[in-house]
């Protein structure tokens, strides 16, 4: 690793931390660091350039003010968001952490919002997906009630199993701050060998132990849909880290019935998906024998593989709910009523 920083911060006592781990995003990585920058709550802005083959540092950089507060480090190589957020954090000293993905921008007057609201570990608020278009301009964002309330774990881990004909349960999703304090009491960092679901294995472990974590409807993050975007793309075996993460949450001590039968659910569902996964893969590099000679010695994997290729099959049939927001359009993640008057 050959990282170096610039505009350090100097020494600070409350504030907030965003981090942004970005790879070959010199495109949009200067909306992020701006509207990062723009929150008066921020005392530090930390960008990891993971491996980029573009010009993503420089154009961190080039979204600087003059404040001071811009940091940028770099990984020769490649090491996932987990080893970019972990470093971010080490180099960091702001008590409270905000996650923003090099895509995406913060809505003026986001973090003063969640401040406002108390008791809580992590705290998050609405997302509004955009695409690439809607992104460049101002946006027209609902005045939508706060209506705070909290996740238990048994909530987060439902939130995030998809079922059959309704988009997955968007919690996952969710971009809390986090109180340091807390991370560090637990012992709690991202796991760095996983490339998928990292968000969701660091919340859910939070709050195995005993996080607090409050959500609000008010909308202070915006999210851009594009089709190519390196979190809508994973391998095969970043699906086996994922379920096996869950395998070991499963061997803590203390969790609920109803949080150890969810964690199980979703265990079992990304377990499937890679089995299909790992199937199609053998059938495509060694031939239609070797897969079926994979599920004759892996009986236990045939009904996910067989579900998912029905499924697969049958898909054309089922009326499909779109993943992204029509042009020009905004769609949030949590439906909320707008203020009345």
């Amino acid at each position: 690793m050959d990282a170096h920083a610039t505009e350090a911060p100097g020494t600070m006592n409350n504030g907030i931390c965003v981090i942004i781990a970005a790879k070959n995003a010199a495109l949009t990585i200067g909306r992020a660091v701006s509207s990062a920058l723009g929150e008066r709550e921020t005392s530090e802005v930390v960008v990891i350039d993971d491996g980029s083959t573009d010009d993503t540092g420089a154009a961190a950089l080039a979204a600087a003010d003059s404040s001071g507060r811009l940091q940028v480090h770099r990984f020769d190589q490649n090491r996932g968001p987990s080893a970019a957020r972990n470093h971010a954090i080490r180099v960091s000293r702001a008590p409270i952490l905000a996650v923003l993905d090099a895509d995406d921008f913060l809505l003026p007057g986001r973090f003063s919002r969640l401040l406002a609201e108390d008791d809580w570990d992590f705290i998050a608020d609405n997302i509004a997906f955009v695409d690439q278009s809607s992104a460049s301009r101002a946006l027209e964002i609902a005045d939508l009630e706060p209506r705070p309330y909290s996740l238990t774990l048994a909530g987060f881990v439902a939130g995030n199993i998809s079922r059959r004909g309704v988009r997955r349960g968007e919690i996952g999703f969710l971009k809390p701050l986090m109180r340091r304090e807390f991370l560090d009491r637990h012992a709690l960092r991202y796991q760095e060998q996983l490339r998928l679901g990292e968000d969701y294995d660091l919340y859910a472990r939070a709050l195995a132990q005993g996080a607090r974590y409050k959500v609000i409807h008010s909308c202070g993050y915006g999210a851009v849909v594009r089709g190519d975007s390196l979190s809508g793309s994973h391998r095969t075996d970043d699906l086996k880290r994922l379920y096996e993460a869950d395998r070991a949450m499963l061997s803590q001590s203390g969790l609920s019935p109803r949080a150890r039968s969810l964690i199980s659910r979703h265990e079992r569902h990304i377990r499937a998906r890679y089995e299909l996964r790992h199937f199609l893969d053998l059938k495509q590099q060694g031939g239609f024998r070797r897969a079926l000679a994979y599920v004759a010695t892996n009986p236990a994997a045939f009904p996910a593989i067989a579900g998912g290729i029905f499924t697969d099959k049958t898909a054309r049939f089922r009326r499909s709910v779109p993943a992204a927001p029509e042009t020009g359009a905004v769609r949030y993640l949590l439906a909320a009523p707008s203020r009345s008057g």
